[in-house]
């Protein structure tokens, strides 16, 4: 009896001791199964999470690329080329003028005496041709009277004098020393007369005597004038100076000036004094008096559009360097203070750049740092360029190149 229950105890404990040890093997499976799970979410979130990071790099990657089709392009203007090292010259800025060259100028003066008149309206900068009637003189309510008729009536007077001499010096009933006196008086006559134009129906017309414009007329309408006063001055424009204001400190380089381009205040276009037939003339020694500038002088052919006197902006160009990167002014674009441009990738696409400057010629401008050669840069409409970088919206763009 002993020994059955004996036997059911041991066999009680040894099933409590594999129930028990099922479970606790059960629970590992299950706690287990738990952390693969969460493992398993981590590594799903993570993957996300590295997915969002790779889409918003590739966003970014791209955000400064332009987007701007051909037809768009072509129709702002914007034309791009691969630019490569050239040669470039030396700048110098200054401010200076240009001005009318030594016997560009010719005066227009009063054949006679009288009062004046305008023929047409006459102000500075009207274009006038060689023997255009500019001005009209009379003389009808002068004491003397009307010059031109009074040289008519000397004239013929002295004429028929010289006439009736002539015949009569044959005879000898006039002596060869009247004669001559008559025959002297009547040249005389002829000669005043003939440098008097003849009077129209108000007086004398004075005759433009050069082509070019008005630079200043020097009488008022009912002024009176004398034979020989000068009444207005006309510019021809056909050599004009271009006087250089060069600052003391750039003196030392003088010597190296070669040519110039300059602009005018009123345009935007960039002259080549070489372009225009011009050259160095001189330079000062020391400068003026009273003034830190010391004078440089070109000499060139003008043009309809050179005004002498007006104000330019001079780049004096010294010596010529090779293998210098520059480009058109209008290539650049500036924000903030931080220069830019644009260079083109493909067919549609462009992106900004950032370039450092150096000297500037008016035309073109020296590129410092930022381009080694070789890339395909806007040349020309790179503010359009700009301004489609305005309206591009890039961040889902997957342009490849």
């Amino acid at each position: 009896m002993k020994s059955n229950r004996f036997i059911a105890g041991v066999v009680s404990l040894l099933l409590m001791v594999s129930c028990h040890g099922s479970n606790e093997h059960h629970g590992i499976h299950e706690e287990e199964g738990h952390i693969h799970e969460l493992e398993t979410e981590h590594a799903h979130e993570g993957e996300i999470h590295d997915h969002g990071h790779e889409h918003q790099a590739n966003a970014e990657g791209h955000s400064d690329e332009i987007i701007l089709s051909p037809e768009k392009a072509k129709a702002a203007g914007v034309v791009s080329e691969k630019i490569a090292p050239g040669e470039f010259y030396g700048i110098i800025p200054a401010g200076g003028k240009v001005i009318g060259a030594p016997g560009d100028e010719m005066q227009i003066v009063a054949n006679v005496s009288g009062t004046i008149s305008f023929l047409k309206p006459v102000a500075e900068g009207i274009h006038v041709s060689k023997g255009d009637p500019v001005f009209v003189i009379s003389g009808e309510h002068l004491q003397e009277g009307d010059q031109s008729e009074r040289a008519r009536i000397a004239y013929e007077t002295a004429k028929k004098e010289y006439e009736r001499a002539s015949a009569l010096v044959k005879d000898k009933i006039v002596s060869e020393k009247d004669y001559n006196a008559v025959k002297a008086a009547y040249e005389n006559a002829r000669i005043a007369y003939d440098a008097i134009p003849q009077s129209g129906k108000n007086g004398v017309e004075v005759l433009s005597t050069a082509t070019g414009y008005i630079k200043s007329c020097l009488v008022g309408e009912g002024d009176y004038v004398t034979v020989g006063e000068p009444i207005a001055t006309i510019a021809k424009n056909n050599r004009l100076y271009l006087k250089a204001d060069l600052p003391e400190r750039y003196y030392n380089m003088a010597s190296q000036i070669s040519s110039a381009k300059f602009k005018t205040s009123y345009s935007d276009t960039v002259y080549d004094i070489k372009e225009l037939g011009g050259r160095l003339i001189a330079y000062g020694k020391n400068p003026a008096d009273n003034s830190p500038y010391i004078p440089v002088t070109f000499e060139f052919n003008g043009n309809k559009e050179m005004i002498p006197g007006t104000f330019a902006e001079i780049y004096l160009l010294t010596g010529k360097r090779d293998n210098v990167i520059s480009l058109p002014v209008d290539a650049i674009t500036e924000e903030q203070g931080v220069n830019f441009v644009y260079l083109q990738i493909d067919e549609t696409c462009y992106k900004k750049h950032e370039v450092k400057l150096g000297a500037n010629d008016g035309e073109k401008v020296e590129i410092s740092s930022g381009l080694k050669g070789g890339e395909q840069v806007v040349t020309h409409g790179a503010i359009h360029v700009k301004l489609a970088s305005a309206g591009n919206a890039i961040p889902a763009h997957t342009h490849q190149h």
